[in-house]
C-alpha cells in the first residue's frame, strides 16, 4: 500500500569526533550527499533544504552550523523551499516543517541538516560562557539572578526540585548515563565507548548540582543529515520511514524561571500534541530516542511520553533493565549525547531511522516497527512518532 504520509527517505553522518581536521562546511556536504545516496537519489532530485539554528547567534561557540545558502550554493540546488529558524519545535523544527512542505507540494524532496563543531572551537575541550545580549537583558535576566549562567546551571535546578519532589536518587539518574554507554560500546562512531560503573558516575565531578560530569552530554564536531519526501515519490526511493504524527505544542510561558510546574518541560505539552494526532499509544512504540543533553532532561521525556507516571521515571530506568536493548523501552540506543556525542537531537533521528530500517548493527533492536523520538529540553521540545515504511534494497 502506498504511504499518505511524510517520509523520511534518507540518512547520513559525517565523521563525528572530537576536534575533526574538518571545516564545518566540508561535514555539511558529507552529511548530505551521504543522505541522499541513502535514499536512493541524486542531489538535482533536491528541491528543499532546512537547517537548524539558521543565521543566530550561538549561545556556544561552534553551535551555529554553515550558512543555508552556501550549502546551496555549493551543491548547485535549485530550491522550490527553504528555512532556516532557531525558533519553533526546538530541533524538530525543520524537520517537522519539511515534512509540512512536501505534504503540500512546496517541494518534493527537502534535506534538513544540522551541523556542530562545539569541540574545535571551544579548544580546550570546556564550553565557552554565554556571551550575548540576551544574558543581561531578555529571556535569560531573572535566572542570572539566581546565579545560574549556563544551561547547565538551568537543567541543574530542574533537577533539584524533580528529584526532591519525587524521592529521585542520584543513582536512579546515573542509570540515564549508565545505559548510554552501554550501548555506545556497540556503536563505532560513539565518542565515550569505555565502561562507565556506579562508582565511576558518583565519583565523577559536580558540575551544576545535583548534575555531574557523566550527566552532561558531550562537545563534538559532526554533522547529520536527512531527507524528507513526498508520499508519492515513495517508488523513487530505496528506503522510508513515515512520520505517524508530530507534535509541537507550546502551552505555557516559554521561559524556564516562569514555567509552572519545575518537574515539567515543555516535552509534556508536545508529546501530549503528538499523541492526539494519532491512533497509535505509548504502549506500541518498540524504543525511544529521548533528548539527553543532560540526563534529567531524559527523566521527564520518559514522563512526558507516558511512558512512566509522573515521578516514577527513576524507578522506570533503575538497574537498565526495562530501557536496555533486549528491554521494554530500549532508550538510546546509540549511545545519545551523554556518550555518543552532542550532535544536537539529529543523531537521534539518525539512530531511529536505523533501528527501522534493521541497519544498527551489533545495536539493533528485535522486530522495529513504532519509534518515538523527542528532542529539546527546558522551554522548547518537539516530537516525532516514526513508524517502519518500505526497503526495496
Amino acid at each position: 500500500m502506498s504511504p499518505s504520509k511524510s517520509l523520511i527517505s534518507g540518512v547520513g553522518q559525517s565523521a563525528v569526533g572530537r576536534r575533526l581536521p574538518r571545516s564545518g562546511y566540508q561535514l555539511t556536504i558529507d552529511a548530505i550527499e551521504a543522505a541522499v545516496a541513502d535514499a536512493g537519489l541524486s542531489i538535482d532530485a533536491i528541491d528543499g533544504l532546512a537547517t537548524f539554528p539558521g543565521d543566530a547567534v550561538g549561545l556556544n561557540p561552534g553551535y551555529i552550523g554553515p550558512d543555508l545558502y552556501d550549502v546551496q550554493d555549493g551543491l548547485g540546488l535549485e530550491l522550490n523551499w527553504h528555512l532556516a529558524t532557531p525558533q519553533g519545535a526546538a530541533q524538530a523544527a525543520p524537520i517537522i516543517e519539511a515534512a509540512l512542505a512536501v505534504h503540500h507540494g512546496l517541494c518534493k524532496h527537502a534535506v534538513v541538516y544540522r551541523t556542530m563543531t562545539e569541540a574545535s572551537a571551544q579548544g580546550s575541550g570546556r564550553r565557552g560562557p554565554i556571551d550575548h545580549p540576551i544574558a543581561t537583558d531578555g529571556i535569560l535576566t531573572w535566572l542570572l539572578t539566581a546565579g545560574a549562567m549556563s544551561p547547565t546551571n538551568f537543567a541543574g535546578l530542574y533537577a533539584q526540585r524533580y528529584m526532591h519532589e519525587y524521592g529521585v536518587t542520584k543513582e536512579q539518574l546515573g542509570w540515564v548515563a549508565l545505559s548510554a554507554r552501554e550501548h555506545a560500546q556497540r556503536n563505532p562512531l560513539a565518542i565515550l565507548r569505555g565502561p562507565l560503573t556506579m562508582d565511576d558516575y558518583l565519583a565523577s565531578r559536580v558540575i551544576s548540582s545535583p548534575l555531574s560530569l557523566f550527566d552532561c552530554d558531550i562537545a563534538v564536531d559532526g554533522a547529520t543529515a536527512v531527507v524528507v519526501s513526498a508520499p508519492d515519490t515513495a517508488a523513487d526511493l530505496r528506503h522510508w520511514a513515515e512520520i505517524e504524527a508530530m507534535g509541537t505544542a507550546m502551552r505555557h510561558r516559554p521561559f524556564w524561571e516562569h514555567w509552572p510546574d519545575l518537574t515539567t518541560m515543555a516535552a509534556h505539552d508536545a508529546a501530549a500534541h503528538m499523541w492526539a494526532q494519532t491512533a497509535l499509544k505509548p504502549a506500541d512504540v518498540d524504543l525511544a530516542q529521548l533528548y539527553d543533553g543532560f540526563s534529567i532532561f531524559t527523566l521527564l521525556w520518559l514522563e512526558a511520553f507516558g511512558f512512566c507516571p509522573r515521578g516514577g521515571a527513576g524507578s522506570f530506568v533503575e538497574g537498565g533493565k526495562r530501557i536496555g536493548l533486549d528491554g521494554e523501552l530500549p532508550l538510546n540506543t546509540a549511545g545519545g549525547q551523554l556518550s555518543g556525542g552532542r550532535l544536537h537531537g539529529f543523531g537521534f533521528v539518525a539512530e531511529a531511522l536505523r533501528q527501522l530500517w534493521g541497519e544498527a548493527g551489533e545495536r539493533q533492536v528485535r522486530d522495529v516497527e513504532v519509534v518515538a523520538v523527542g528532542l529539546g529540553g527546558g522551554v522548547l521540545a518537539g516530537t516525532l512518532l516514526l513508524t517502519k515504511g518500505d526497503t526495496r534494497s
